[in-house]
């Protein structure tokens, strides 16, 4: 196809022209070849997503799940309290982690998680930091320690400059004010920069606007449990699991009794505790492997708790339970029997 196109459009050149044009066409090569292996999950669904290109094309309905999951587990092991605030009367607080027991009259962040399909410029800003600035002057609130703006593709480069630099982002604002902010405070009134509101906006500290980049909400949420199901790329490396202690655990106690228990029903006499196993060497070998099991599991419910989402662990308790449940329920010669053929269908 490419030496027909050439050839046609050279063959239709004056000469003189056709050896000046061929010098500006060049093969096209083949593209290089991999260096890797093919997962089979990348056979079956192609290269993997990076999370922050996912994020970027949330429409608002994911991108607002996406903030909670973020919220629930990232802001809230930060802040005691983390409230989000609804309704037209926001008065500019979006999502606020506190600090202390005095709320919007303390120490507090403020985080204004919105939806756009492109940057966050200026114009759009105005208006929030006009809300901030015009209800704190009012005494609805102390100002923020701090006042994020977040955004599936972040802050403009333009902002991003406003936010980087304090006194031309007070400029900016007052410069604007007139057409972008004054009336898209209230719904009720226009609101002048004059007074002894405008002195309040120059002595304010505008250095609490910041803005707070998807890549590090992504990676604050990479903690959290529900990252593996939102973004895939599997479980990272378990670690090996330590080994019991020689003193019996309070966790494991219950464990434990029901072990010795079925011990006794085996050797129909009393074991009241584990320095009675030392007269059945087999049984004390079975209870120190029941020991390693117990903790290999223990150190899984862990690994598993914490990097997925809540109630998938259960869910796999609950599959297994049923997997040994008639098992467990058939007759057996003895209780130490029952546990045997239990481990057999795990």
């Amino acid at each position: 196809m490419k030496t027909f196109v050439t050839s046609f459009f050279v063959g239709h050149m004056p000469p003189r022209l056709r050896g000046e044009a061929m010098e500006e066409f060049s093969e096209i090569k083949d593209p290089p070849k991999a260096t890797v292996m093919l997962s089979a999950g990348h056979v079956q669904s192609g290269p993997p997503i990076e999370p922050l290109t996912r994020v970027m094309v949330y429409d608002a309905a994911e991108w607002e799940k996406f903030i909670d999951e973020w919220v629930s587990h990232c802001l809230k092991a930060k802040f005691p309290t983390v409230l989000q605030f609804s309704g037209a009367n926001d008065r500019g607080i979006d999502i606020a982690g506190f600090a202390d027991d005095e709320h919007l009259l303390g120490v507090w962040d403020n985080f204004q998680c919105k939806h756009y399909d492109h940057s966050i410029m200026p114009s759009e800003a105005w208006p929030e930091i006009g809300k901030m600035l015009w209800h704190s002057f009012n005494g609805h609130f102390v100002p923020p320690r701090a006042y994020y703006f977040v955004a599936p593709r972040g802050t403009g480069t333009t902002l991003t400059q406003y936010l980087a630099n304090t006194p031309a982002l007070k400029a900016a604002l007052i410069e604007a004010w007139p057409k972008s902010v004054a009336d898209k405070i209230t719904s009720t009134e226009t609101v002048l920069l004059e007074g002894k509101f405008a002195e309040y906006v120059d002595k304010f500290d505008f250095s609490i606007f910041k803005p707070l980049s998807t890549r590090g909400v992504i990676e604050q949420h990479r903690q959290s449990p529900y990252f593996i199901a939102r973004f895939g790329g599997g479980l990272p490396p378990r670690p090996l699991p330590e080994g019991p202690p020689e003193v019996i655990h309070v966790d494991e106690s219950g464990y434990v009794t029901q072990l010795l228990a079925a011990y006794a029903d085996h050797k129909k006499e009393a074991v009241p505790d584990i320095a009675a196993l030392k007269a059945w060497q087999p049984l004390a070998d079975h209870f120190s492997r029941q020991r390693e099991s117990f903790y290999h599991a223990e150190s899984f419910r862990i690994f598993v708790r914490d990097k997925v989402e809540p109630g998938i662990f259960e869910g796999l308790q609950e599959e297994i339970y049923q997997g040994v449940v008639d098992t467990c329920g058939s007759a057996h010669f003895d209780g130490f029997a029952r546990v045997k053929a239990v481990k057999r269908r795990v």
